[in-house]
């Protein structure tokens, strides 16, 4: 008797997962390990934030006016709104990805990105059941330090 050959990778009797077949990611579960010279494109900085207005086009949304030390105001939309009230923000030190590119959210141009942490996954959220009550906390410096400053 003999053994049929092994199906190719992919096909229906093979036993690797396919995109079909992939389980879903899980929200808040690690992501996969990154090499040190991807995580080292990304330009952290610290930046003052001079103006918050609500977002025209979206409940969720703030329009943040930042300082990033370049001498030119930078435009970030962040999905805050729910966490912090204007007067909170207003002249505080948060850290920020500079060089994303940029994009247009609901009608306004974000030039970057504020890091928040969360102790509940954004695709979840607490609800009347005893989940626990999304909380997010912006990052920011435990000091002054000038607008520009690298984050490394």
């Amino acid at each position: 008797m003999t053994t049929p050959p092994p199906s190719p990778a992919g096909s229906p009797t093979s036993s690797a997962p396919t995109a079909a077949t992939a389980a879903a990611p899980v929200p808040g579960a690690p992501k996969p390990v990154v090499a040190f010279d991807d995580f080292a494109k990304l330009d952290l900085r610290v930046a003052k934030i001079l103006k918050v207005e609500n977002h025209p086009n979206a409940d969720k949304l703030y329009k943040l006016q930042l300082d990033d030390g370049s001498g030119t105001p930078r435009q970030i939309c962040a999905g805050i709104r729910a966490y912090y009230k204007p007067e909170e923000l207003l002249g505080q030190r948060i850290v920020i990805i500079a060089n994303l590119a940029p994009r247009v959210i609901r009608g306004e141009e974000s030039r970057g990105m504020l890091l928040a942490a969360s102790n509940v996954p954004k695709s979840q959220g607490g609800d009347a059941a005893g989940e626990a009550e999304r909380r997010v906390v912006i990052l920011s410096p435990l000091t002054e330090i000038e607008p520009g400053a690298i984050v490394s």
